[in-house]
């Protein structure tokens, strides 16, 4: 299959945790689960940035995407 956005990460969103997945040449762990809270939203926004993605898909139901789309939005206005 061919690699269309080299850079790019996959985030389930939840209710109670969010499962990321990123490209197997960028961590051990190719998928992790982070908490809805906002502190979890920025592990989540930290740890993307040490795996240098710069672009993510979301898949979500309701509402809770929200918060994470703000909190990885601050985050990536801020320099890596």
């Amino acid at each position: 299959m061919e690699v269309v956005h080299a850079h790019a990460a996959g985030i389930d969103i939840g209710r109670a945790s969010h499962f990321v997945a990123v490209p197997p040449d960028r961590d051990e762990r190719l998928v992790r689960e982070f908490g809805s809270w906002t502190a979890d939203l920025h592990h989540m926004a930290a740890w993307l940035k040490e795996c240098k993605i710069g672009t993510v898909a979301l898949q979500s139901t309701g509402v809770y995407w929200m918060a994470a789309v703000e909190v990885l939005e601050q985050e990536a206005s801020r320099s890596f």
